[in-house]
Formats: C-alpha cells, structure tokens, sequence
C-alpha cells in the first residue's frame, strides 16, 4: 500500500522519503525498525538498540494433584497450604478430599502429593476411606508415570502411628509410582516437620522444571490487631466454671463459658475450642525433686534456642503425662539406664508399660543417671492443645464460647490420675481465671442452614455439644424445619445435659423431636442405637427424604454401635442386602449427609 498524505500522519516530505525506503525493505529489516520504534516508545528518554529475540520457548510443567485425608481439618488446611505456594509459581494444581476425587482420573495424575491423618487405631480417615479401599484394590491403575511424595499426620501415642500415610506411600510404590521425596510423620506438634516437607516438595518441583517457575510475590497486608491461632493463642477469661451433672452421678460433667470480647475470633456449629493447659504442679514438682534439678535453671526448648525455667517448661511447654513409644526410644539414649535399654528392643513390653503410665513413672522405674534437664527438648513432645465441641452459636453470643467437658479421673500403677486439661479446669480453673484457646474449625462436620433439610443428630453425653450450639444458633436466625436428636447418657435424674434448654426448643419448634436413653435407668441397658432401631421406619423415612445425619461422641464403642445400627436399619427398611447397605451409606458420605465427629 502506497503511503499518502490523506490516509497517514506524514506531511508530504515525509511520505515521499517512506514511499522511495520501505519497498526496499526486507523482512528482517522491517522487523527491526517496528522493534526500534516500539522500544523508542517505550522508553523515549533512553536511547535503544532493540536486538530481535527469538519466541520465547513454552515449557510445558508437570500436572500437581493434592489428595488429603482430614478428620479435623488440619490436612486439608496444609494442602491447601501447598496448593497456594504452587499457584504462585504458575503450577497447575488440583487439590481435593479423597472422596471427592474420582479414582478413575488418578491414572491421569503427574505430581501426587497425599496429606492425610490416621484415625483411631490406624484407620483411615472417613473422608479417606474409600480412597484407600480403591488404591488397595485389583482396580487401581498403574501409576509408572506418576512421582509421589506423602505427608502424614498422627499421634506417636498411639500404637498404629500415622499407619494411613504408611499405608498409601507403601502401596503408590507398589503401583509403580516414584517416590521424589521421603514420606515424613509428623506427630501431634506437626508444624515444624510439615513446613520442612512443603519447603522440600517445593524445592524438587522447581528443580524438576529448570527453575522456569516465577513466583508471584504477595505482600502482607499490616493487620489491625493480633490474628489469634494455634502458634499464637488468645488469652481468655472463663466466665463461668459450672457442674452440669446433677448429685450423685458417676460422672463429673461441666459447662464452661469463656469470653472472647476484643480476640476477633469467630466460629459456626460444628467447629471446636482448643485449649493449651497446664500440667499438674503437683506432678511437675514430684517429677523435679525425683530428678534433684534445679526449678528456677533456664533451659532450651526448642531449636530456635528459646529459653524458660525448668519450672515452666514441665508446666506449659512439654507433655508429661503421657507416654509414647517414640517417647520410650529418644529417653533409652538419655537415661543411660540398661533395663530402659533393653525394653525398648520389645515392643510387646513397650506397648504394655506405656499403657497409662507418665514421666514421673518412667523415672522412678529406670532412674536416669545425671540427666541433664537441658536434654528434655530432645525426648518430650510438646503439649498438644485438646480440642472441644463448642456447645454454643457465635450468632446468640459473639463475644463467648461455651463447652461441655467431662472431667477425667482415673487410678492406675498406684496413683490417683486426671486428664491434663480436664482436671486443670474441674480442679485449678475459676471465673477470672485465663486459658490459652483457638478456634479449629472443623469443615467435616457442616450443619445445613435452612428450614427444608431434615437433620438427625446422635450425641450420647457430652458428644450433644456441638447440636446444643446448633440448635441455638437455629433459634437465633428463626429457622424451624425437622429436627430430630438421639441423647444417651447413665441416669435421667442426674445425667439429662441442658434438659431444660431441650423441653424449651421442643415447645419452641426448633427442635422437632427427641428420643432419649438412660443405661442405668433400667434393668436391660439402652443406648442410643437401640433407640434408633426402635424408631427405624421413621428415621429411614427422613433419610430417603434428604435428611442429614451427624454423630458426635465417644469412637470406640457409640459411634461403631451407631454406625453398625444405621446399615442394619437401611438394610432392613430399604429392602437391601447388607453389602447394598454400606453402599448406601457410602453414597451419603460421598454427598456430605453423614458427617462424625468421633474422638
């Protein structure tokens, strides 16, 4: 096209001289002079030399896919954790619960990464099962194409520690799958050992990918106040230090209220409050005079080389109440003891003498010989916080929480004993006194918040917390709708939790009905399973009508009894075989309509 005056930005000098020069041109010298004069452009108080670059080459990353395992949250929360550290570096990145990914699209996976906790005794978590059963089966695919690494979470007092993680990084190796980075295990303090096993993931992936990755730096916003979490608890007030249970009951349950005005922390039903406690200054001082140290010598508590007095450390920082396996391991090194030395070799022998057992047992049985109190750190664990069902709704009270605990008392190895946090609060704690807490939200155990989802709850003692929170948040935002609660506990007289706040949401409507069911009340024990079959064709009914079931409550026995009632009941209802009925179930744990939290 011929440059003229009318149909360009040129006078007539200029056309004429572009008109004799641009026909002579070559492509290379074209694109020269539209790279000069862009660059001119750009930077017009600079003189530039643009150099004509070569398309910049596409290097194609692998694919991350990130599965977690969660009974709290706290696996989810690190993958989620890994998944945005990814997302910066421009990574392509799936992150799911097991049981909302398909196991078919596993075969499609380049980078695995599992974050998973072990459940009870080695089990893996509800939202995992079914994920396991599938990798542990003929139907899972090879996997040769597929680099892994797992991270596990647990609790080294148990004796199938982290077994789920095990389990899955056994069995991806089996598949064919290679192993980039070592499983690690991290025990109830998992902080530390998780950001380790993220750092190195990352690290592998850039290395993997020729540290063609750019990061996307974000900078912190400055927060207008503390932000209150597990590493940096709020200091709260307890308002209200009560026995729920009534005279001459065989259990020591109580209702705690705790204010939580200025900490800006907030929660919904279903989530918990964590407390750090303090151990037992009796227990800390026996276990300082049986080892002859000095209360007020400064040592280290971890390695970034913080300091406190022995005195403290045994009271705030380490676990001494409890004794693990690990525990036994890392103290053998210590002690110099040759008796400790050779238990340790057994594990029979350990998992007997650990059963119920402490430091100020361990101590007395195999006295070390000159344990210097700055080895602690290397043997103890920290205290783990212990998390509660919180038994109130933040809609009806913003500045409180509320929690139902049962206190823990025991005798065993000749000595009278009590649960660390349990005890503290029954025995040590009074209105005006503080305790380091959290809110853990627990995304596994989601209320419906409406008037047309039917809900069914089961929650024997003081597992009817979180629907006492529940139900009085329902109360809060007026919704009604069908509402059905199974309680159990030993004597009607004495046991029946918030029977008074019960009888008034039933009148109310926000509770719809109730069944209840006292044990020692009657010459034949009844639970809240045998309640359940009773009222079988009704709860079938609401089932098929779309209602949600929770249970929350005691693991071992209830919520197996309970889980073992609903496929009898579905089975038999629904005119299903047994193996139909667990089926059933699974389909509504898939859809989120049967949701524990068992402890």
């Amino acid at each position: 096209m011929t440059l003229q005056v009318v149909n360009s930005p040129f006078d007539e000098k200029q056309t004429e001289i572009l008109n004799q020069i641009l026909p002579t041109l070559t492509d290379a010298q074209k694109n020269w002079l539209s790279g000069y004069l862009a660059a001119s452009q750009s930077h017009s108080s600079q003189s530039v030399t643009p150099v004509e670059q070569p398309a910049p080459t596409q290097v194609k990353t692998r694919t991350v896919t990130i599965l977690y395992g969660s009974e709290t949250g706290n696996s989810q929360e690190l993958a989620e954790q890994l998944s945005k550290q990814l997302k910066d570096m421009q990574r392509d990145v799936t992150v799911s619960a097991m049981d909302d990914f398909k196991p078919k699209k596993l075969k499609e996976a380049e980078d695995l990464f599992i974050i998973t906790a072990t459940h009870g005794e080695g089990d893996p978590p509800d939202n995992a099962i079914q994920f396991h059963e599938f990798l542990h089966s003929r139907k899972a695919p090879k996997l040769e194409d597929v680099n892994f690494s797992v991270l596990s979470l647990g609790d080294e007092s148990y004796e199938h520690f982290c077994q789920t993680g095990k389990d899955f990084d056994k069995r991806l190796e089996e598949l064919g799958a290679t192993r980039i980075h070592p499983r690690v295990d991290c025990d109830v303090d998992y902080e530390e050992p998780a950001d380790e096993w993220i750092s190195e993931v990352i690290g592998i992936l850039k290395k993997d990918a020729g540290n063609n990755t750019q990061t996307v730096d974000t900078q912190p916003t400055p927060a207008e106040q503390p932000i209150y979490s597990k590493n940096n608890p709020y200091s709260a007030e307890v308002l209200d230090n009560i026995v729920l249970s009534g005279k001459g009951s065989n259990k020591e349950t109580r209702h705690i209220e705790i204010s939580l005005e200025g900490s800006n922390l907030s929660y919904e039903p279903g989530d918990c409050l964590a407390i750090y406690p303090k151990n037992d200054p009796a227990l800390v001082q026996a276990i300082i005079e049986e080892l002859k140290w000095n209360a007020e010598q400064t040592i280290p508590i971890n390695k970034q080389g913080e300091i406190r007095s022995v005195q403290e450390a045994l009271t705030s920082i380490f676990e001494i109440t409890r004794i693990t396996k690990g525990l036994l391991e890392k103290a053998s090194t210590y002690f110099n003891h040759e008796h400790l030395q050779e238990l340790v070799k057994d594990p029979e022998k350990v998992k007997a003498y650990i059963d119920g057992r402490d430091l100020l047992d361990l101590i007395i049985d195999y006295p070390p010989k000159q344990l210097d109190p700055t080895s602690i750190m290397h043997f103890l664990r920290k205290i783990p916080a212990r998390q509660y069902s919180i038994a109130s709704s933040y809609q009806a009270n913003p500045d409180e929480v509320h929690l139902t605990l049962a206190t823990v008392r025991y005798h065993t190895h000749g000595r009278d004993r009590c649960g660390v946090c349990t005890g503290e609060i029954a025995d040590r704690i009074k209105p005006g006194d503080q305790l380091n807490v959290y809110v853990h939200k627990n995304p596994n155990f989601k209320f419906p918040m409406d008037e047309e989802t039917p809900v069914i709850m089961i929650g024997p003692g003081t597992g009817v917390a979180p629907f006492r929170g529940y139900i009085e948040e329902r109360e809060e935002l007026e919704l009604k709708g069908k509402t059905w609660l199974f309680f159990g506990d030993q004597h009607f007289r004495t046991d029946f939790l918030y029977q008074v706040d019960w009888q008034n949401w039933l009148k109310q409507g926000y509770l719809s009905k109730m069944d209840v069911a006292f044990s020692r009340d009657s010459e034949q024990k009844v639970y809240v399973q045998h309640r359940m079959q009773e009222k079988a064709k009704e709860l079938f009914e609401w089932i098929e009508a779309g209602a949600h079931l929770f249970v929350c409550g005691d693991e071992k026995r209830m919520a197996k009894d309970v889980h073992e009632a609903l496929i009898s009941i579905i089975s038999e209802q629904g005119k299903l075989s047994e193996e139909a009925a667990k089926e059933y179930i699974n389909k509504l744990k898939q859809e989120k309509r049967y949701q524990r939290d068992v402890y």
